[in-house]
């Protein structure tokens, strides 16, 4: 199963790494166990293995109205498990993420009588190497990513998070999918010292007596790889284990388009502000959907709200107009639909293009004798435009008594030579900049 593939993965990369020879029982034994699982509050969930008990009450035990189990109850456990996945088939109450072996269980699947498919006790130990892996975001989804370096990332984070349980004692157990998407968040921001690794880092959240790691967006991680991360492209296994696992499967990410919008941002804008505005990137539509059009990249990051400026809305023939603001949020939403704007054209010079027609729309409509609207009318059936002959037809009426014919024949040859995908994004950058003049 997946988690067996991502375990088996990351004890490669480990060994290699630190010049050492792990099975996979030998590390689950002597690192991994202990680490998770031998204290009072475990990092993660046991599942329905002989490690959890599921008449124990954590928040209970976590805000000290019922005793925690001790160590020899603990060990007991311990050996249960052992002893399980040495003389068991493997099923999902001693491997993580594989099916239960009860067809009628919401947690059944990929079930096979053919024994040539059958899993080793190492593959039990390293599915649970591999859970341990998951990153948490928002939306509810975990991702397992397919890159040594962040699976080894992740993993120095852990010690950092047993300590976080373990000297607060009413902090919550079980978050570790959780903590590692806060922690690669962190581990790749401009902000992260590698002398001081926990400092500036602030992942709690406080609520009814308990502090909890908050959980962390998918754009902030996504960015945070991509300042990181020389690889263009990457994939990763995107899932949920609960009561009911659901699995989106595979999905790629690119993480050069990903890196355009922060670079176009911080070349057009500032790099604080940049921070800012990470919160707005693909507020769209969630995790999910953005994983249902095949790959992570730019067009999954599009901002909410930016298509009512590039579309007409339901039976208007207006599409929503942009406005001068010093509203600090507004401003900052505005850029990021610039920006996102501009990476999905992919053509820096089309900005350019897009200030100087603004500018040239602008002289026309104050040109108008005074207290006379036809020009501003005229201007308003251009910026209204969302396709080329809509476009070119409401152009050509200004070009007629404009004394820039030649330029503003330009800008008609200019959007009728554009991919037609290309054009209501385009026009949406002509309205920004108009109303900004």
């Amino acid at each position: 199963m997946i988690t067996s593939i991502f375990g088996r993965r990351f004890l490669s990369a480990y060994n290699k790494k630190y010049g050492t020879d792990y099975d996979a029982k030998t590390f689950f034994i002597e690192k991994f166990y202990p680490l998770f699982f031998d204290h009072e509050k475990y990092m993660m969930t046991a599942g329905n293995s002989p490690l959890e008990n599921p008449k124990i009450s954590w928040d209970k035990m976590i805000l000290g109205q019922k005793p925690f189990e001790t160590p020899s109850q603990r060990k007991e456990r311990f050996n249960n498990l052992i002893d399980k996945i040495e003389n068991s088939p493997l099923d999902a109450s001693i491997a993580l993420g594989y099916p239960s072996l009860d067809i009628n269980a919401t947690t059944s699947g990929q079930i096979s009588n053919i024994q040539e498919l059958a899993h080793s006790a190492e593959d039990a130990y390293l599915s649970w190497i591999g859970a341990g892996l998951g990153t948490g975001v928002v939306g509810g989804f975990s991702i397992l990513f397919e890159n040594d370096n962040i699976l080894l990332d992740i993993a120095e984070g852990w010690k950092w998070y047993r300590k976080s349980i373990d000297n607060t004692f009413n902090m919550k157990g079980n978050q570790v999918s959780t903590w590692n998407g806060q922690w690669l968040a962190h581990r790749y921001s401009p902000m992260y010292d590698a002398d001081n690794p926990t400092a500036n880092f602030e992942p709690y959240i406080k609520k009814d007596g308990l502090i909890a790691v908050d959980t962390q967006s998918w754009t902030k991680i996504l960015f945070g790889i991509s300042r990181h991360s020389c690889n263009g492209h990457m994939i990763g296994y995107i899932y949920s284990f609960g009561q009911t696992n659901k699995t989106i499967g595979f999905v790629p990410f690119d993480l050069s388009g990903i890196r355009r919008l922060q670079d176009l941002y911080i070349k057009f804008f500032d790099m604080e502000s940049g921070k800012k505005a990470e919160s707005i990137w693909g507020t769209a539509f969630g995790f999910s959907t953005a994983c249902k059009a095949g790959a992570i990249g730019i067009r999954a990051l599009e901002p909410k709200g930016l298509r009512e400026y590039i579309y007409h809305s339901g039976k208007s023939q207006k599409v929503k107009r942009p406005f001068s603001s010093a509203n600090d949020e507004q401003i900052l939403k505005f850029n990021v639909y610039k920006i996102w704007i501009m990476a999905i054209l992919d053509n820096e010079n089309l900005w350019d293009k897009s200030k100087e027609f603004a500018q040239l729309l602008h002289e026309y409509a104050a040109s108008a004798e005074r207290g006379k609207k036809d020009k501003s009318n005229k201007v308003e059936s251009v910026l209204n435009a969302t396709n080329k002959i809509g476009f070119i037809k409401e152009l050509t009426e200004i070009v007629k008594e404009s004394e820039n014919k030649e330029t503003l024949s330009e800008m008609a040859h200019t959007v009728a030579s554009m991919q037609a995908d290309n054009v209501p994004y385009f026009l949406t950058l002509i309205r920004f900049n108009y109303a900004a003049i």
